[in-house]
């Protein structure tokens, strides 16, 4: 069974090398805030070349496979960034690839798999998640499965942000981090923990869907009824138990936030600053907005930016999808 210690920085810095410039040293910009008394930061993670984080733990997870000898094809599952970055580094690469996602996925993200021409085969949200816990598809048993986050190499890949994050500031209070499987947040935890040990990597989630709360609360991985919502990157019905061995004392505190604060927080930074959250992004940025009011350096990590234009309309008009 694989290790589900911490990813050390030896290897984060190693997937940072094997990327190289594939990926994106994405900015950190100030937020606006009015309050003044907190320096809040956004780590634009919706600006790397599929609109998500995922394409760094994707592009190491491939990489790294290649390293270890040929692969015939590659797929994975996914709510929908996974699946394009995947499928676009597997087109670079020239590797045939296919994804399993939800039949509830967006359609902007559902465009963003197509132009890598990469398969797309749509089964309910359930089944795509029993996909995920199994590791395997049938159909696609001669192709290596790349899990979506639970793999040393995807949380190695995400780490490569905790890299930038402490370089770009010495000193860091929090960390709000959306959190769907797991592996973004336990890459970023596991990168500032040896950077920088004081800081606060905070979990953040849907009130739709609260299985890492319930978990921390209960002290062991839990389940929860999950309510579909346009918060479609972040929060699950269940935490992975690997996961949650790897998380358990490395990521402590989590944040709850409602539809309506994720909604306006994606209303504000897309007034204010012109960027496009989706709505995990935009539990991160609710989450730091409710902190605001504390005089700490704090960073929300803008995880992706791939949301349905509808839905990004209604939400500019002031609802909630």
């Amino acid at each position: 069974m694989p290790s589900t210690q911490p990813i050390g920085l030896e290897a984060i810095q190693r997937a940072r090398a094997r990327l190289g410039s594939t990926v994106l040293r994405t900015p950190l910009i100030p937020l606006e805030t009015s309050l003044g008394a907190a320096k809040v930061y956004l780590k634009l993670e919706c600006m790397q070349p599929t609109g998500s984080f995922k394409v760094r733990g994707a592009g190491n997870s491939i990489l790294a496979a290649l390293e270890r000898g040929p692969v015939k094809g590659v797929y994975t599952t996914s709510a929908g960034n996974m699946a394009q970055a995947l499928a676009w580094h597997a087109k670079r690469l020239g590797i045939p690839c296919t994804t399993i996602v939800p039949d509830t996925a967006p359609e902007s993200k559902l465009a963003g798999i197509r132009r890598s021409g990469a398969e797309i085969v749509q089964l309910p949200w359930d089944t795509v998640w029993n996909i995920t816990l199994s590791g395997s598809y049938a159909p696609l048993r001669d192709r290596l499965y790349v899990p979506p986050f639970n793999h040393p190499d995807m949380i190695a890949g995400n780490g490569t942000i905790g890299l930038e994050l402490s370089e770009d500031l010495p000193q860091i209070d929090q960390v709000y981090v959306a959190i769907g499987g797991g592996g973004l947040i336990a890459g970023i935890a596991s990168a500032l923990r040896s950077l920088q040990p004081t800081a606060r990597v905070i979990a953040v989630e849907p009130e739709t869907a609260t299985a890492f709360t319930t978990s921390l609360k209960a002290g062991r991985a839990s389940e929860v009824e999950r309510t579909p919502s346009f918060v479609d990157g972040s929060g699950s019905s269940s935490v992975f138990p690997e996961m949650w061995a790897r998380l358990n004392g490395l990521v402590t505190e989590s944040r709850v936030v409602t539809l309506e604060e994720t909604a306006s927080a994606i209303r504000y930074v897309f007034e204010r600053h012109h960027v496009i959250a989706e709505g995990a992004a935009g539990t991160a940025v609710a989450a730091a907005r409710a902190a605001e009011k504390e005089p700490a350096t704090i960073v929300a990590v803008v995880s992706g930016g791939n949301i349905d234009p509808g839905k990004l309309m209604t939400i500019l008009s002031g609802s909630v999808p």
